[in-house]
């Protein structure tokens, strides 16, 4: 667990997410589902049951190589981060995260502050050695977010969202860890 002060001097709790989180982070993207065009779901479009999601968060917590953690502000959920990755030795010491942030907290630093917490836990992990992600071509305040911490545009994935109707791309983005 970490505690951060971000803007507007508000205190910051970043920690790895549990399995008593599950109702709150399904209630969370229920949420968050209705506010941004930039996630791959929409509203009613993510149908995860608390189960579901409390087996998903155990599955974090047992391996080594992958992270889910949670932002509150208080007792409340306003951001979180889940950094996905392979069991495969080939392909375990690579994975690809998503970062989200409830609406009215745009701006407040929270999206960094769970970055931060990514990088240095790869980095201290040492398994990691590549942290890739995926963010719609038109999210220009994304972009300059990533590229601040040095990720850098790999490619581009033409097609890669629909909504109603209209087809977005995907900037592949990728950052090295160590040697």
């Amino acid at each position: 667990m970490k505690e951060y002060l971000v803007k507007k001097g508000r205190r910051l709790v970043i920690r790895e997410a549990r399995s008593e989180d599950a109702q709150a982070m399904v209630e969370y993207m229920k949420q968050l589902a209705t506010e941004s065009d930039f996630l791959t779901f929409g509203s009613g479009e993510l149908n995860i049951t608390v189960e579901d999601e409390a087996k998903l968060i155990q599955s974090k917590e047992e391996a080594e190589n992958q992270l889910m953690l949670c932002a509150f502000f208080e007792e409340e959920l306003v951001g979180g981060l889940t950094f996905t990755s392979a069991s495969r030795p080939r392909v375990r010491h690579t994975g690809e995260f998503g970062v989200t942030v409830l609406r009215e907290y745009w701006g407040l630093g929270i999206a960094t502050e769970l970055l931060k917490y990514l990088i240095e836990w790869a980095k201290e992990g040492q398994i990691i050695r590549k942290i890739n992600l995926r963010v719609r071509s038109d999210h220009h305040s994304g972009i300059s977010l990533y590229e601040k911490f040095g990720f850098t545009r790999e490619g581009l994935e033409t097609r890669g969202l629909c909504i109603e109707g209209k087809f977005y791309d995907f900037v592949n983005m990728g950052l090295m860890i160590g040697e």
